[in-house]
């Protein structure tokens, strides 16, 4: 760091990242929140990703760079891309003007290449642990892969100074599989953006639902590792229950045609973000999220932070942030009858679903994403006031 930047507190700051806003994921939204905090901090900012498209451009202002490198599209995630070793690019960049620390956000070929830039340059290296992609692995029939990804991320994340995790359940996970150098830095949620106040009649009555009506939703990638069979398997009970009952279904992905040819009754709405996601939580009474495969989960805390009932699986952002009975309900970890129990207990009990929406609102109150910031831009300045590595080989 010069002199002046650093007893100011501020830092130059090299990002790496295979995804990135506008493209829509929690790693995305996660970043979006970052950066413009870190930028209201007055850090400064180069961005290194994919080129999303052929028209994609790369976006510079004050403070604020993006660097565009190849990538190609990641099998049945066409929409995202994979980025390609840039190592040439990269020490040229990092050559000419060093960043005082490089965070690798993504394990794909562009993370590892930056890491070996990084470290070749003794350029202190932090990462982020934002998918189970080993966990990924049984729900692709390619079950026999666990271990050589569980090796591949730990050999990447273990050759940077920490990896952060957004969870202590990850955190334990993790380092009972030998990852080292974790700490924990938490989420936030935009709870302006994600308010019960966005709940819209319009919007209810094109689903079919009078105001009486209970109404569960389901935001997620419709992908194989999200659980889908037991989204509709608990719907199927709700509506045993009460055959009123509607099914909202936000997202798109590999798995939505097979899915919709199977079971027409739910409502699949696709892809939809902003205000028009936000009206989509908050007229829903009930949100169902059964994915075992989680790092955190967003969705979790935008559908507290929009007033409903959550019921999902006791770990990830669910066992840090719902007290089970009071402001949501949780169900023991892939125990699916569980899971089904609880989603039709609050089918007809509507003064429960709204007392957990009104206190999971509460609980969403506080995860400010400014604290969120603030936690991560203080692990930043202590790795790079760390002083930097001595170069090694990646």
């Amino acid at each position: 760091m010069d002199s002046a930047r650093e007893s100011a507190g501020l830092l130059r700051i090299a990002m790496v990242t295979e995804t990135y806003p506008p493209e829509v994921n929690g790693v995305a939204v996660t970043l979006r929140h970052l950066v413009a905090g870190l930028l209201r901090r007055g850090h400064r900012l180069q961005i290194v990703r994919p080129r999303q498209c052929p028209s994609d451009a790369p976006a510079r202002r004050a403070g604020y760079e993006e660097v565009l490198v190849r990538g190609i599209a990641l099998p049945r995630y066409d929409a995202l891309k994979l980025g390609l070793p840039a190592s040439a690019l990269l020490r040229e960049l990092w050559q000419r003007e060093r960043p005082d620390i490089v965070h690798i956000v993504t394990e794909g070929p562009l993370g590892w290449s930056a890491l070996a830039v990084a470290r070749a340059l003794a350029l202190p290296v932090s990462t982020d642990f934002h998918t189970n992609f080993h966990a990924y692995t049984r729900h692709y029939g390619v079950g026999w892969l666990k271990q050589p990804v569980t090796a591949y991320l730990r050999r990447l994340h273990n050759k940077a100074l920490c990896t952060m995790v957004p969870t202590a359940g990850l955190h334990s996970e993790l380092a009972a599989l030998g990852f080292e150098n974790l700490m924990i830095v938490a989420r936030g949620v935009d709870t302006r953006l994600f308010h019960p106040a966005k709940r819209d009649a319009g919007l209810r009555r094109s689903w079919g639902a009078a105001p009486d009506d209970p109404v569960a939703l389901c935001v997620s990638r419709v992908a194989p590792e999200k659980n889908f069979p037991l989204v509709v398997e608990a719907y199927e009970a709700m509506r045993a229950a009460n055959p009123r009952t509607r099914l909202v279904i936000v997202g798109d992905g590999p798995e939505r045609a097979r899915l919709q040819s199977r079971h027409r009754l739910p409502i699949y709405s696709g892809m939809r973000t902003g205000e028009d996601l936000a009206a989509h939580y908050a007229s829903a009474d009930i949100f169902l999220f059964p994915s075992i495969t989680e790092t955190y989960g967003n969705v979790t805390v935008e559908a507290l932070a929009s007033g409903l009932a959550v019921v999902a699986y006791d770990y990830a952002a669910a066992q840090v942030h719902i007290r089970s009975g009071t402001n949501g309900l949780t169900a023991r970890f892939d125990d699916s009858a569980e899971f089904v129990r609880l989603a039709v207990e609050l089918v007809a009990e509507p003064a429960r679903r709204m007392a957990l929406g009104l206190n999971g609102r509460a609980t969403a109150e506080a995860l400010d994403w400014a604290d969120i910031v603030s936690e991560f831009e203080s692990a930043l300045l202590t790795l790079a006031r760390r002083g930097r590595p001595v170069a090694l080989a990646a």
